[in-house]
């Protein structure tokens, strides 16, 4: 599909939806990751299809398409949002983080990404982008995190490959709620 774009000063535009897309249409503007994105958008639009097929955004992922188990959930106006629920003209004037916006400006993975990888707190990774969204917006609170909200927001997101053990020690660690590890007298480290 072939989609014709528009860049003009900070600001780029999608210009047209896809011809098979009859419905009513909207006109959008929003941040996208930091980027102020307008495009006209159907009625019926899912968030997960204008930001995996219009933008490119693919690492938010469509799992259920129930909004039970995670996988598609986006930062909206940083709050937690599960993107297969909400249509695309309802975004109008807010503002969306994804996976692909977690990272420093120069590319440097966050606190939380870099945890994940340190942890070993993935495996296929198709629930990482979710989750790493979810405790990432748990991280960024002003308010200290307690293991029971971290467990509340781990419930959130459906992982079929682990036993959420890695995960939820790189989210512990990325939280400051790991235990220091500590050597003992023969030179092995006690703790997770």
């Amino acid at each position: 599909m072939t989609e014709l774009t528009s860049t003009t000063s900070s600001r780029r535009r999608i210009l047209a939806p896809p011809a098979s897309e009859s419905t009513a249409r909207h006109e959008i503007a929003v941040q996208i990751n930091g980027e102020a994105i307008e495009a006209e958008v159907e009625s019926r639009l899912l968030l997960t299809d204008f930001l995996r097929e219009r933008l490119g955004l693919t690492g938010t992922h469509v799992g259920c398409e129930q909004g039970s188990c995670g996988a598609c959930t986006v930062l909206l106006d940083d709050v937690p949002i599960r993107s297969c629920l909400l249509l695309a003209p309802q975004i109008d004037g807010r503002s969306i983080r994804t996976v692909e916006g977690l990272a420093e400006r120069d590319g440097t993975p966050n606190k939380m990404q870099q945890a994940f990888c340190d942890h070993h707190g993935l495996q296929c990774g198709f629930c990482t982008p979710g989750l790493l969204i979810t405790l990432t917006s748990l991280a960024e609170r002003e308010v200290p995190v307690t293991l029971d909200e971290l467990d509340h927001h781990l419930d959130s997101s459906i992982c079929r490959c682990t036993g959420y053990m890695n995960i939820r020690n790189a989210a512990r660690y990325a939280l400051g709620l790991m235990p220091p590890r500590v050597e003992d007298r023969s030179g092995e480290r006690d703790g997770p």
